[in-house]
């Protein structure tokens, strides 16, 4: 498997481009979309080449994009193991195989979460020291942006698999941003040393003592999530999910409620005609769609999960993610960070094939 481009070559970025809520049309009206927002990689579309061929034909900016015809899509509504067993002609499999052969450096989904997760563990495989992938949120703060994991692999999670999720997520941080220490947080119900249950209070123990290097701050609060008190802040994928899924609706909330009062009389129209740059910062600000892209952490590959009813500007922000990744490397440090953390807390580390 290629990680980085030869010297000189684009990135390529392959785009599983059916078997979403949206369709295929945003998928290929985000690729365009992020080629005009200065994105240079090569795009290699997966799916119905009679569907897709007119799309991308309308499209100045993808003049050239290449199409791997598959003849089927994972639905929805398809259980792993099924696409496991019998999905191998489908977009996402044939996608993610091209990763696993070298033809594509990253690849960017809005399909099955579960589906995609299994055939990203079963082609690509796992980094050495790593048991459980676990899936990014980019959250937006008054100080940029935090990273939050796990949203969603994991509906539970042990004390050492809370400690791989801190290293990944360090690593990940330090490849998207260039920060050389991020600030690491587990989220719990308080900030105090004593809170919280065993388990986070270990994965806590284990941090600090095994790994001196990181920048870990110890527990954080709901709360300081969006106030972006850390860089990178650790949790089970129930708890993570359900604290992401909230936001996105406060968000989609507050904007509801800031349009009605700029469109509820005539004053206040005229007040927003006044404030349109205002406005249109605001909404870019709050808007989900322009964090939209779940890394999946752990696999041995760069696999970028987009929203399936993501619009063109939810999936340029899960390519741009993509690429941005690409060449980094981070996948080795995270595996020489796993096993230096356990061999100092005296853990059996058994790597990944």
């Amino acid at each position: 498997m290629t990680e980085t481009p030869p010297t000189g070559s684009a990135a390529i970025i392959g785009v599983d481009a059916m078997g979403t809520d949206a369709g295929p049309a945003a998928l290929v009206k985000g690729a365009a979309l992020a080629r005009r927002d200065g994105i240079a990689a090569e795009i290699i579309f997966f799916g119905d080449e009679a569907v897709l061929r007119p799309l991308i034909d309308a499209e100045r900016n993808l003049a050239g994009a290449r199409i791997e015809h598959c003849e089927a899509a994972v639905a929805m509504t398809d259980k792993p193991m099924h696409v496991l067993r019998r999905g191998r002609d489908t977009s996402m499999w044939k996608s993610i195989q091209a990763q696993k052969e070298g033809r594509v450096h990253a690849v960017v989904s809005g399909g099955n979460t579960g589906a995609l997760m299994a055939v990203s563990r079963m082609q690509l495989g796992m980094i050495p020291g790593i048991d459980r992938p676990a899936v990014t949120a980019l959250w937006p703060t008054p100080r940029g942006r935090v990273v939050v994991l796990d949203v969603g692999a994991n509906v539970e999670a042990t004390e050492h698999e809370l400690v791989r999720f801190a290293i990944m997520g360090e690593a990940f941080f330090r490849a998207l941003t260039g920060v050389k220490k991020p600030t690491v947080g587990l989220l719990n119900v308080g900030a105090e040393e004593l809170k919280g249950h065993e388990l986070i209070r270990t994965a806590a123990r284990v941090i600090r003592e095994a790994d001196p290097d990181m920048a870990f701050t110890g527990f954080v609060e709901g709360n300081d999530i969006s106030l972006g008190a850390v860089d990178v802040v650790v949790t089970d994928g129930f708890t993570g999910n359900i604290a992401l899924k909230s936001a996105e609706g406060a968000a989609r909330l507050v904007g509801g409620w800031i349009k009605d009062a700029l469109t509820g009389s005539l004053p206040a129209k005229i007040g927003a005609l006044f404030m349109m740059g205002e406005l249109a910062r605001l909404k870019r600000r709050i808007d989900p769609s322009n964090v939209n892209g779940g890394v999946f952490l752990g696999v041995n590959g760069v696999v970028v999960k987009s929203h399936g009813s993501a619009d063109e500007k939810g999936v340029a922000a899960a390519i741009g993610m993509a690429s941005s990744l690409v060449g980094k490397g981070f996948r080795k440090q995270v595996a020489q960070t796993v096993a230096l953390v356990f061999e100092r807390a005296g853990k059996t580390l058994e790597a990944a094939e």
